[in-house]
């Protein structure tokens, strides 16, 4: 049963430092797409960042230089490290699993982040 299981995450004060981590089971597949989303209720989903098997890792715009996507292959588990955190990147951080970037089909149950001022 293809699982997405997400740990990490929590509060920090502006600054600081947080890592999440989604650990992928039951897909068996060469190659996907992993990719971290955000979403703050009442507003859409933001992309964060994405990795291929390719080799392409992309971030948004409000990420850039602060975020770092990783994954290990041996253990299935997708990394975000997140430093410089500001108040703005306060959400829930959903990982998604996709055949393409431009197509996920599975989703990790949330990992809220609070960062205060």
């Amino acid at each position: 049963q293809l699982r997405l299981v997400q740990s990490g995450g929590g509060s920090v004060q502006a600054g600081g430092s947080l890592r999440l981590s989604c650990q992928a089971s039951g897909y068996t597949a060469s190659r996907y797409c992993m990719a971290w989303f955000r979403q703050v209720p009442g507003k859409e989903s933001e992309f964060v960042s994405s990795f291929d098997t390719d080799g392409t890792t992309i971030y948004g715009d409000s990420v850039k230089g602060r975020f770092t996507v990783s994954i290990d292959n041996a253990e299935n588990t997708l990394y975000l490290q997140m430093n410089s955190l500001k108040p703005e990147d306060s959400a829930m951080y959903y990982c998604q699993l996709g055949f393409s970037c431009d197509y996920y089909f599975e989703r990790g149950q949330g990992t809220q982040v609070s960062v205060s001022s």
